[in-house]
Order: structure tokens, then sequence, then C-alpha cells
């Protein structure tokens, strides 16, 4: 509105300045009517119209402009209220309400790296040790096999009271009465009982507030609220808090899950060490073996030189054969043996002596 302002005061002050104009013209026209040295004035008499025109003519046109965005934004403005009113309407029922802790619960317990049905559970179902029934939002599971109980229903009409109080008395009103509801509901849920119902279990129940905004406000009414969970065991967390407890809940399971590995391997490499010994074995047998034979072929050709070929080289002497006998040669070989293990003195990574652990060539 401003600019229009400024544009109608400036069309306003060409006008004067115009009808000035033209009553020198006029005056100066009676003085002198047959005077043609006015034709210059005419002209910029006639621009200077035109150019008001021109200037009107934008003038209308950024006002129409500026009623419609003007418009366009009321619009949005009513219907960004109706969605409010929407909004605080849908929290101010108990379901809707606790939909949207369990939501915001869920995106925490995502965010923290737990995995669904290995880490945590949701909702399931349990007795306490009175006898009644209990169903948690979420049963997180420790890596030592405890769990901890987490509750996301948590009453805040006052919260949204306070919000929408424009009087500061009628605010400090509702954020005690905040505050005395967020009180209640510990109590309630240190009735309940939770840990008795999941063994093994930590001593305490986590009450998840899905604001931060939500636990601060109730703080300002009643500054002892946390000491009054915490002598009930029952933790107040915000996503913020939450979200460090999970995070370290993830990093025990991590660090679980590598102990497990690292016993599997040291399984793996005890059974893979005993299956090396028992080869070893088998194959110093055969070197043995090799070496048995080898002695048992070299006296059997001993024997066959000495005696046999003796007889048969008489044929060949007599000219009775066709060829004479080949003689087998003798197999001059050694059996290469394991070397043996490193000495413990010099195991520490230090070259072998020369010759340890060498065998001789043939």
């Amino acid at each position: 509105m401003d600019a229009v302002s400024l544009l109608t005061g400036l069309l306003l002050g060409a006008l004067l300045a115009t009808a000035a104009t033209l009553g020198v013209v006029a005056l100066v026209a009676r003085r002198r009517p047959a005077d043609d040295g006015l034709d210059p004035v005419h002209e910029s008499l006639d621009h200077l119209h035109r150019l008001l025109a021109g200037m009107e003519r934008a003038r209308a046109t950024a006002h129409g402009e500026l009623r419609e965005q003007m418009g366009t934004v009321g619009q949005a403005s009513s219907l960004l209220r109706q969605e409010t009113a929407a909004l605080v309407t849908a929290l101010r029922t108990p379901h809707v309400r606790g939909r949207w802790g369990e939501v915001q619960l869920r995106r925490v317990v995502e965010v923290a790296g737990l995995l669904e049905h290995c880490d945590f559970v949701e909702q399931p179902p349990s007795t306490n040790d009175e006898g009644a029934g209990v169903r948690p939002d979420l049963v997180v599971t420790l890596a030592d096999g405890r769990q901890v109980v987490v509750d996301a229903k948590v009453p805040f009409t006052g919260y949204i009271e306070a919000v929408q109080a424009e009087d500061a008395a009628v605010r400090s009103q509702r954020v005690a009465a905040h505050a005395r509801q967020l009180r209640a509901h510990v109590d309630a849920l240190a009735a309940r009982r939770y840990p008795t119902a999941f063994r093994p279990a930590a001593p305490f129940t986590v009450l998840f507030v899905p604001s931060d905004g939500f636990l601060t406000t109730a703080l300002e009414a009643e500054p002892g609220l946390l000491e009054h969970g915490f002598a009930r065991d029952v933790v107040l967390a915000t996503p913020s808090t939450l979200l460090a407890l999970l995070r370290t809940v993830a990093y025990s399971w991590r660090q679980e899950r590598l102990a497990r590995d690292a016993d599997q391997v040291l399984e793996v490499g005890r059974r893979l060490h005993a299956r090396l010994a028992t080869l070893s074995g088998h194959l110093t047998r055969l070197g043995s073996a090799l070496s048995s034979a080898t002695a048992r072929y070299n006296e059997a050709i001993g024997s066959y030189e000495g005696s046999v070929l003796v007889a048969a080289r008489r044929f060949d002497d007599l000219g009775v054969a066709e060829s004479p006998v080949p003689a087998p040669p003798p197999v001059e070989a050694t059996v290469r043996t394991l070397r043996p293990p490193v000495p413990p003195a010099l195991g520490d990574g230090r070259a072998d002596p020369p010759g340890w652990g060498q065998v001789a060539e043939p």
C-alpha cells in the first residue's frame, strides 16, 4: 500500500503541474492571441499528457496485481489457519497423539541404527508381577540380553493450550496444567510396573517425550519433574537424549557382534590348525614310505645285477640272445622333509640362521 500511495502522490503532483502550466499558457494566449511561438508549448503539453496517461495505466495495472497478490496471501493464510486448527484438534485426540509419539519413537530408533526384531520389538504384550496385562510401545534389547521398556504416550493438551494463549496469566496456568499432566502420567507409568513384565529387564522405564519443547515447558513450571521421575524409576527422554541412549545400545550390539565374530574366527583357526597338523603327519609318513621304497628298490637293483644279470650276460657272450638285457638304473633321490618350526628364541620376526630348516640337494 505504501507504493500505491507514493504513485498516487506523484500523479497528483504531475496533474497540479500540468494545471499550472495550462493556466500560464492560457494567460499568455489572452495577452498574445496571434503569437505562433506557443506551438512548442502545445507539443510539450501533449507529450506530458501522454506520459501521464501511461503512468495512470501502469498504476492501475500495478494496483490490480497488488490486489490479486494480497488476495492470494489472504487465501493461503486462511488455509494455513484451517490446517493448523485441524492439526491442533487432531492432537487433542488421545489415539492420534499416541500414534504421533509412536512414529517419532520409531524414527529415533531407526536413526540410532537398531534392527527390528533383533535389537528392539514394537508393542510386545506381556503381564507384570501383579497379573495385569501391559503393552509398551517399544522394548529395546541390550547386548547382554537385558531389556529396556520405552513408552511414548505423553499428554500435552496443556502445552497446546499454553501455546495458543495470548494472555501471560492464562499461559502460566496452562503451562502449570501441562506439568501436572506430565507428572500424573509419570505416576501412572510407574504403577504399570513394566520392568517386572519383561525379564531380564533394566530397573527403569523410559518415558519418551516426542518434542523437546514439551519437556522444557513442563520444567519451567515444575523444575523437579525429572527427579520425581527418577524416584519412581521413570526416565523422561526427549528425541535428542533417547537418540544418545539408543546410539550407545547400538554400539554395544556392534561390539557384541564383533566379539562373536572373533570367537568364530578363533574356532575356525583352531580347526584349521588341527587339520594342518593331521596333514603334516600324513606327509611325514608318506615321505618315510617313499624313502623306504627307494631303498628297497635300490636293494632289488643290486640283487638283480649281482645274480640275474650275470647269467643273462653269459647268453650275450655266447651269441644266443638277439639283444643284450638292459640294466635298470638305480634311483638316487632324497625325499625332502618338512621344515621344522622356528625356535621360540628366534620367533620374533628376525631372519632364520643360515642353513636352518633347509634340505641338502642330492
